[in-house]
């Protein structure tokens, strides 16, 4: 399935899933939303697909949820509801057997940020930025970022970024282990197919059972607290913060 936002291939046992939305560095919507969790499920189910590349057209990879519908719920939907049909792809894909690769240039802000944290392995791009800035709206990541930070950098610069809401570039996060490569900008989408092509490779039901052993070190303590951020964040939508803010600066939020 592709549409005008996002492209979709199988190359050599690769599921390609690439947003396409560059003039809004990738901002995911409702209907990109969809669209993804289509794509992305198609994927996880498909014998004939190895391993998933995620990827995205432009200048970054994603920053986010668009500005432009933030706070907005298709449907009468709640925010309860919402924040748990983000979640549920996103433990998905934690979940699912097949290897996940995120390749990641320009933006990784918010939940753009939190997707790339739900690979398995992450190949940066040197111009790469990531940052979580919800805390900053009254808000707090709400698709893993504060149990898939901790698992992968400890807790001591998780809280570093949660809390303040600072971004950090390519070099950091490698240094701090959220990166498994870095490379030129020009060379990423190359690079990360190549990698993809050779997780591919490798024998399938060995290299499932493999991602799910390593998983269950924090398999469980991240899906529990995955559970509590839900909690959370429906509480926080209803708060005097967060709803001062919405109010008085609503050109200037970035969503998660």
């Amino acid at each position: 399935m592709t549409t005008a936002e996002l492209k979709t291939e199988v190359v050599d046992g690769v599921g390609v899933l690439s947003f396409n939305r560059p003039h809004r560095h990738n901002a995911i919507n409702d209907a990109l939303f969809e669209d993804m969790c289509t794509v992305l499920r198609s994927y996880l189910h498909d014998p004939t697909v190895r391993c998933v590349l995620l990827r995205g057209e432009g200048p970054s990879f994603c920053s986010g949820r668009d500005t432009a519908e933030l706070g907005q719920r298709a449907n009468g939907e709640d925010d309860f509801t919402f924040v748990r049909e983000h979640q549920r792809i996103r433990l998905e894909v934690l979940e699912s057997p097949t290897p996940v690769v995120a390749a990641v240039q320009g933006a990784a802000i918010g939940g753009g940020f939190e997707i790339a944290l739900s690979a398995d392995i992450r190949i940066l791009a040197e111009n790469a930025v990531l940052g979580l800035p919800e805390v900053g709206l009254g808000l707090i990541p709400d698709t893993g970022g504060t149990q898939l930070l901790p698992a992968l950098v400890g807790p001591s610069r998780a809280k570093y970024l949660v809390l303040s809401g600072a971004r950090i570039g390519a070099r950091t996060a490698y240094q701090w282990g959220l990166a498994e490569e870095i490379v030129p900008v020009d060379e990423l989408q190359d690079r990360a197919m190549e990698f993809s092509r050779q997780i591919a490779a490798q024998p399938k039901l060995a290299m499932s059972i493999a991602k799910l052993l390593v998983n269950q070190a924090s398999a469980g303590a991240i899906r529990n607290g995955i559970g509590q951020e839900l909690i959370a964040q429906t509480a926080l939508f209803t708060s005097e913060e967060y709803l001062d803010i919405k109010r008085n600066a609503p050109q200037q939020r970035e969503e998660n």
